[in-house]
């Protein structure tokens, strides 16, 4: 009789804090080594404003990390949500510092100062039912394709820089009394909702934690979530159950791609896909070419390839 060892899953973690760090850059090196020390992959961004990204481990190492974050008094309280998966989503380990640990481009918009009003996700549905409510999908307008919650207006934006003037071309704080707004893990919504608050609208809540969140806390038969949930990492998305999804990801533009999109004429593994077949100038397409030759030859010796992201040809926040 043969016995079979399971491995244990890889725990997913997505963290972030609004908090000022203003030794932010003295933070990143020790901060890689305590990734590398605890063989921790994916991306973390530090800024003067806080810490934001998602990483992934074994059990023992991501606990790690943890007790290194938290240490530092002004991260003891840190948002982190996990999933699991049989897989590694990441390949490489990386501490960036950036101007921002999410993208607006508003100056002054300071979550630790001001934000909107967090809501559980057990109290969400009763929020976003009541017809007085606007309800505002904030993630970028592939996310929003793959799955959001009924009701939700999706702004249609292709990075979260545009929704600042989305939000002033569209809604009058005059007339939109109460807003909720939501996204993928509740950082987004942090300043989304300060950024709205300094534009003078007067109710804004964010659900708390965002859509992972939810999905982990609200049992599916209550559900108002339609759909699968899109998530920056190679799961490409997640079911209520937080397993991974039905979808894949084109590896020349980084979109995701449902089933009916890999068997269109346009879809060609990690060159082109329905998304980006007469988008992708072909300097792009021949460098994709040869990163999926070198994909296909790893493959046949049976080694992992680190599939690299080229954010030229796709913008995320």
């Amino acid at each position: 009789m043969t016995t079979t060892l399971q491995t244990p899953p890889i725990v997913v973690a997505a963290l972030y804090k609004f908090v000022t760090l203003s030794d932010f850059e003295a933070l990143r090196e020790p901060l890689r080594q305590t990734m590398l020390d605890n063989d921790v992959k994916g991306t973390l961004l530090l800024a003067k404003e806080g810490i934001n990204g998602t990483v992934a481990g074994s059990r023992e190492g991501i606990d790690g990390l943890l007790a290194w974050l938290t240490a530092d008094p002004r991260l003891a309280d840190i948002d982190h949500k996990e999933s699991y998966c049989d897989e590694t989503p990441f390949y490489r380990t990386k501490v960036k510092l950036k101007k921002e640990i999410v993208t607006l481009g508003v100056p002054d918009i300071d979550p630790n100062d001001t934000v909107g009003t967090y809501v559980e996700p057990e109290e969400w549905n009763d929020i976003i039912a009541d017809p007085e409510v606007l309800v505002i999908d904030t993630r970028n307008d592939y996310e929003v394709a793959i799955g959001s919650f009924e009701r939700a207006i999706d702004p249609k934006t292709t990075t979260f820089r545009e929704f600042p003037e989305y939000v002033r071309e569209h809604y009058d704080p005059e007339k939109h009394k109460k807003v909720a707004m939501f996204c993928t893990g509740g950082i987004r919504c942090e300043k989304a909702s300060s950024f709205m608050l300094k534009e003078g609208f007067e109710e804004v809540y964010h659900l708390k934690g965002g859509v992972l969140n939810y999905l982990e806390k609200v049992p599916e038969e209550q559900s108002l979530w339609r759909g699968e949930c899109f998530v920056f990492d190679n799961r490409v998305t997640v079911r209520h159950d937080l397993s991974k999804g039905e979808f894949e990801q084109c590896h020349a533009c980084r979109m995701p791609i449902s089933a009916e999109d890999m068997q269109s004429s346009a879809y060609e593994p990690g060159i082109s896909c329905p998304h980006c077949i007469d988008s992708l100038p072909e300097k792009t397409r021949a460098a994709a070419r040869e990163r999926q030759r070198q994909i296909d030859l790893a493959k046949q010796r049976g080694e992992p390839h680190p599939l690299g992201r080229d954010t030229r040809l796709m913008k995320k926040a």
